[in-house]
């Protein structure tokens, strides 16, 4: 199966939330053989002992039995086919993203959000009025205190469900494909896969590519958001995986989307798929 994240960047302020979505952002470099880039931003330059903060992803790997105790920094790589980089940049998290971007492109980013707004943990003091120019780019973000699908103590997976959200706009299709990727590779089998449309009548969907995951079709009645987060908790989703046509890239999701009210009230992880 085709991956849809080759290459992953997690921007962390080293807080505990962001702690549980380097977990998920490692799991996924374990599961395509990628390039995890871990990058820390601030307006201050940065110290040896911000750099020593970094959450350690060979003492990680070691902790869920993955390596040797005492294992070689090269071992990450040579044995686990998972190539990493950790940037310190002396900027504004936004311009740092954005212009680190702009260099080596990611196909996703892993970002804790704040329980309180819904805004990545690490662009909260630099979001507003700001927007990160950078379409085609792929976003997880793991809800501060919501139930991860990653453990972060031993690296188990517990993706046994996903709720994905169609309509006819924006096109599903990109979500579908993740949602593939994702049961495939991060999944217990067989995943199921909730096909929620809120509405009369579920829409023309291409379901092939999700293969011999358990796929339920449900229609529901109300405002979208509201029944997308009803259903998330209802059926104890472990991610929700949506599309999203952000207009100028992946922080257009914070101007009062769909998208952005969903993280924001989200019981487990959210996928925002782009859609070209």
């Amino acid at each position: 199966m085709e991956p849809f994240a080759p290459g992953i960047l997690h921007p962390t302020d080293f807080s505990e939330a962001s702690r549980v979505a380097f977990a998920h952002a490692l799991a996924i470099a374990l599961a395509q053989k990628a390039k995890l880039t871990l990058i820390n931003a601030s307006r201050d330059m940065p110290t040896v002992e911000e750099w020593e903060r970094f959450p350690s992803v060979r003492g990680t790997l070691e902790d869920w039995g993955l390596l040797e105790k005492g294992s070689a920094r090269s071992d990450v790589f040579e044995k686990l086919a998972v190539k990493v980089k950790k940037v310190t940049v002396d900027d504004s998290p936004v311009s740092a993203i954005n212009e680190y971007l702009r260099e080596h492109p990611a196909d996703i980013m892993v970002l804790a959000t704040e329980q309180r707004s819904g805004l990545p943990q690490v662009l909260r003091d630099s979001v507003s009025g700001k927007v990160a120019h950078r379409k085609g780019v792929d976003a997880l973000f793991v809800p501060e205190g919501a139930r991860g699908f990653v453990n972060p103590s031993d690296g188990s997976l517990s993706l046994k469900r996903i709720l994905l959200p169609v309509d006819t706009s924006p096109d599903p299709a990109p979500a579908v494909t993740a949602a593939a990727w994702a049961s495939h590779w991060l999944g217990h089998a067989p995943v199921r896969v909730d096909l929620l449309h809120v509405g009369d009548a579920m829409p023309p969907v291409d379901l092939s590519p999700l293969g011999e995951c358990q796929v339920e079709q449900v229609l529901r009645q109300g405002e979208p958001v509201d029944e997308i987060l009803a259903a998330a908790r209802e059926l104890e989703s472990d991610m929700v995986m949506m599309a999203t046509d952000g207009r100028d890239g992946f922080l257009d999701i914070f101007r009062g989307s769909h998208a952005e009210r969903v993280v924001h009230g989200a019981p487990c992880p959210v996928a925002a798929i782009s859609v070209a």
